[in-house]
């Protein structure tokens, strides 16, 4: 567990302590402003459920069924019913780190004082994310409106000692087991509690924010993989200079040939050897990286925005508004979100596209310049990376699969109350898919290119000073280098761990100094 802890306030969180809170563990607080918020916006609901005109979410039944007045006897109940009955999730558990992302995010909407729940429900939610205690949440059940109300369901049903979770030993037990070994005690809903538990963005909102924090180190490592392709394809570095890409201004694209072309500085191997095999211009994916990684990048800048402004936020409905009145809203509706999550699905598709480009380039003799036949040790009796290639293509061929959009579906439900819905939920779960494929495609680029550089080096050629950096740092880190045909497996696993955990960007950066 991370000792740093976030203090939860009124206006909304960031990015950073999204992450905190679901992946490191970070302790969660309230404070002194969120909890006065809570308390004043709870008096608003405490006085219109004293009066006899039904409030929506207040007095009333919920969705199709909101023009039924509940009586104050009933009301309890019906607090009870919905997350009960919305607590209707199917299929394999969702991670952890989704869960408490969820969990934290609904937190910092009820703490904005404009969801008129009670400070010690929030702080009930607070407690539970401090014990490690995760609630079951299942892969399906949310059609992105009203917001994630299955998953947040089940979050709920937790909170009221209901339904699974899973202790911080890992193991699932009864949630009201779990509550009672950490000294909790269930809540029990008042009026407008249940609804506002349900009734946001959270989940998909913690997917993004995620799936970005993981793109940024991709994209960064993708640029050091085009890097070092360039270089063992004897490519030329010309292309990245500076004043090209200014008179194409996109920003990404200059960040991304920055990036390159510090990597490659110090290089012995670009644009000196192609006497055997003259060229005018490398192929487009060497060529070209800038401008795709570039524009992936602008893509995820883009989605940090729409971010942002989803962090800023307080989703519910309805909702209490500083001047006392409680008015519904379709501030649920996920498809600003929606949107970004499949934006970032179709640039992560052909930043895999590319990557992988670069990879059946340097292993064919006819385009490689040079390289042994699948950079095997004794082609024809080694088959080299020939297998690895098919791997990296069929994540590849996924990768284009999930690239078609959610969002561009809606299903009614709700008995056509809820007639046009995001699929945001959908959006991001295929993302998470994605975001895993990317990595393992970028680290199959990475160990063909480290390898093809390491077979330059034997004859001769001196890499760039950050390329060795890479090379020696993924060879400590279990993949190894050339030589005769071996069990494959490891060392690309080996690789995507190198990948994924942001070890490739600090193998390099005491050369090259802050990629961005």
């Amino acid at each position: 567990m991370d000792m740093h802890t976030v203090v939860v306030g009124t206006s909304g969180t960031t990015a950073e302590d999204v992450v905190a809170v679901a992946r490191h563990g970070a302790r969660v607080e309230l404070s002194a402003t969120a909890v006065e918020a809570l308390a004043a916006a709870r008096l608003i609901v405490d006085a219109l459920a004293a009066k006899p005109e039904p409030v929506y979410g207040v007095s009333t039944g919920f969705g199709a069924l909101a023009s039924r007045h509940i009586s104050p006897e009933l009301r309890a109940q019906l607090q009870r019913n919905i997350v009960r009955s919305h607590a209707a999730g199917m299929g394999p558990r969702v991670e952890r780190e989704v869960v408490r992302a969820l969990m934290f995010l609904r937190l910092k909407t009820v703490a904005s004082g404009h969801t008129g729940v009670r400070p010690e429900v929030a702080q009930t939610m607070a407690d539970l994310l401090n014990a490690g205690i995760t609630p079951v949440v299942h892969e399906y059940g949310s059609l992105g409106c009203s917001g994630d109300l299955a998953p947040l369901s089940h979050c709920a049903l937790a909170l009221m000692g209901e339904g699974e979770a899973e202790g911080p030993d890992g193991t699932v037990r009864p949630a009201g087991e779990l509550l009672a070994a950490h000294g909790i005690a269930p809540v029990e809903l008042r009026e407008k509690e249940g609804l506002a538990l349900l009734n946001g963005t959270d989940g998909m909102l913690g997917m993004l924010v995620m799936a970005l924090a993981d793109l940024r180190n991709l994209y960064t490592s993708a640029d050091i993989t085009a890097a070092l392709s360039l270089e063992a394809l004897l490519g030329t570095d010309k292309v990245l200079a500076p004043e090209l890409h200014a008179i194409r201004p996109h920003p990404g694209q200059g960040v991304s040939a920055d990036n390159m072309l510090r990597v490659l500085a110090g290089s012995g191997l670009t644009g000196h050897h192609q006497d055997d095999a003259p060229r005018v211009q490398d192929a487009y994916s060497v060529r070209c990286a800038p401008q795709v990684n570039g524009a992936g990048r602008d893509t995820l800048d883009y989605a940090a925005v729409v971010a942002g402004r989803e962090l800023a936020s307080s989703v519910d409905n309805p909702v209490v508004l500083p001047d006392g009145r409680v008015e519904s809203n379709g501030n649920f509706h996920g498809a600003p979100v929606a949107y970004v999550l499949d934006f970032l699905a179709i640039v992560a598709a052909d930043l895999g596209s590319i990557c992988e480009r670069r990879t059946d380039r340097l292993l064919d003799k006819n385009r490689s310049h040079g390289l042994p036949p699948f950079l095997a040790d004794d082609a024809g009796v080694d088959s080299g990376l020939m297998i690895a290639q098919y791997t990296q293509a069929a994540l590849v061929s996924e990768m284009k699969r999930l690239a078609v959009p959610a969002s561009a579906d809606s299903i009614p439900s709700s008995a056509m109350q809820e007639d046009h819905v995001s699929m945001g939920w959908s959006a991001a779960r295929k993302l998470r898919t994605a975001v895993d494929n990317l990595a393992r495609i970028v680290a199959v680029e990475l160990y063909a290119a480290t390898r093809a550089v390491e077979i330059r080096a034997a004859e001769g050629l001196t890499p760039a000073p950050a390329s060795q950096a890479a090379v020696d740092a993924l060879r400590a880190a279990g993949a190894e280098g050339p030589g005769p045909d071996r069990f494959l497996a490891p060392d690309l696993a080996a690789a995507d761990t190198f990948v994924r955990e942001g070890r490739l960007v600090a193998a390099v950066e005491p050369v090259t100094g802050p990629l961005a």
